[in-house]
């Protein structure tokens, strides 16, 4: 496992021809529309560094904030670039050192073939070793489900937070099509990528009319951008089964998070991870759904991992609070 910082060059569309007169207000007219674009360009080539996962995939991350490592995980289609995963890290960062990651596939990030969850545990247990070798982890969603399988993979982890992992436990009524995995590859394989994220957004519940005002945010963009990971979820899933074997052989102390506000399915599945991960605890987050809130999951993961944490240490967690 190796890292590196970014060596990538400035984009030509941020250079223009220098101004004809060279005089200070020429110049600061010349720089005045530029000087957004440049700062943002040059912000996110300082940001970004790399991790090279077991099979040579390059796997990129940001950090900040400064206090006890935590690396988050993105559900299905997140990427580091989002306005919300920005957001996330902004706030988390008040507490926490957070290790954000672009999940194999996605945005930086190197897609090796041929595919495999193994893959994607390797790639989270490179960047968890970026972080200090045994960082706490947040993960939400279908990562959620990943970093639980990870952390059955014996991934060191001091603690894992898992939002809502959904997991079909019985025969919910909201379940998935049967042949969901085979339907969304099958969307993928015929380059029908904007097809393959509304068929995403309907099988998890978004209505038809959300989904038509989605299309015109610049959600949508990022999202039909990493549309070919949507089977790599699929496959994390396993077809949405209730892993319970592979949750008991956990050996990470874990709190399983789900939203006072969430679906019924997903109440049952958070309350059948807590019962089958040895040790686990479960904590509700007020008002809060699957598209849980920054500012209402940073104090609930600060409270969670200050157990576990030696306060006496300079990787305290809750610095900011």
């Amino acid at each position: 496992m190796t890292t590196s910082m970014t060596t990538e060059p400035i984009r030509p569309d941020l250079i223009a021809l220098s101004p004809a007169k060279s005089d200070a207000p020429s110049v600061a007219r010349w720089m005045r529309p530029r000087r957004a674009r440049i700062r943002q360009h040059w912000r996110s080539v300082m940001a970004t560094k790399f991790v090279t996962s077991a099979d040579g995939t390059r796997i990129a991350y940001e950090t900040m904030g400064q206090g006890a490592p935590l690396v988050f995980v993105w559900g299905a289609l997140g990427v580091r670039s989002s306005p919300f995963a920005k957001g996330m890290r902004e706030e988390l960062a008040k507490d926490f050192a957070v290790f954000d990651y672009d999940r194999r596939g996605r945005g930086e990030s190197g897609d090796t073939k041929p595919y495999a969850v193994a893959r994607e545990v390797e790639d989270l247990r490179a960047v968890c070793e970026a972080a200090g070798g045994r960082p706490y982890v947040a993960a939400t969603s279908s990562g959620a489900a990943l970093a639980l399988e990870a952390a059955a993979s014996g991934v060191p982890m001091k603690m894992l937070a898992a939002h809502e992992p959904p997991y079909m436990v019985g025969n919910p009524k909201d379940a998935p099509d049967p042949d969901y995995e085979q339907k969304v590859n099958e969307l993928i394989a015929r380059g029908k990528r904007d097809d393959a994220v509304k068929y995403f957004m309907r099988t998890v519940g978004v209505p038809g009319p959300f989904i038509l005002v989605m299309r015109f945010m610049p959600f949508w963009k990022d999202a039909v951008a990493a549309a070919h990971t949507l089977p790599y979820d699929a496959a994390v899933m396993h077809g949405f089964a209730f892993p319970e074997g592979r949750l008991r052989e956990i050996r990470v102390p874990t709190v399983v998070l789900v939203g006072g506000s969430t679906t019924p399915t997903l109440r049952a599945a958070a309350d059948a991870t807590a019962r089958t991960v040895p040790g686990a605890t479960e904590r509700v987050i007020p008002k809060q759904n699957h598209a849980v809130k920054p500012a209402a999951l940073r104090p609930v993961l600060v409270e969670s991992f200050r157990a576990s944490t030696d306060t006496g240490s300079p990787n305290a967690v809750g610095r900011s609070a």
